[in-house]
């Protein structure tokens, strides 16, 4: 349940950080400041029973690649060969953090590593 939170965390980032760059009224700042909120209530729940470095790592690995990704969709943001690389090598690292995180906890509170 804990991959789960930090998975929402990390689709909700996407949608406050395009909302920093593009709320123009109260409402829509409510908006903002409501989706920050539940993104990291859901990354501190994921804290429980997950390493802080890898929740944190992976929650914001996966909002760095999804604004990039929505930027070049639709916001015509340049792309290139070096742009594309760097994507795939900061996913490769965010796979390979969860991969590498065990799912049963330890003594003291942190995962052993798989």
């Amino acid at each position: 349940m804990a991959w789960l939170y930090v998975f929402l965390a990390g689709f909700i980032e996407i949608f406050w950080v395009l909302g920093l760059k593009h709320a123009d009224s109260i409402p829509m700042w409510i908006g903002v400041a409501g989706l920050i909120a539940v993104s990291f209530w859901l990354v501190i729940k994921a804290y429980d029973e997950l390493p802080a470095g890898t929740v944190y790592a992976v929650f914001t690995g996966m909002g760095t690649v999804g604004i990039v990704i929505v930027d070049i969709v639709f916001f015509d943001a340049p792309v290139s060969i070096a742009k594309l690389a760097l994507l795939a090598l900061l996913l490769t690292g965010i796979i390979g953090l969860k991969r590498l995180t065990g799912s049963s906890a330890s003594e003291d509170g942190e995962k052993e590593v798989a």
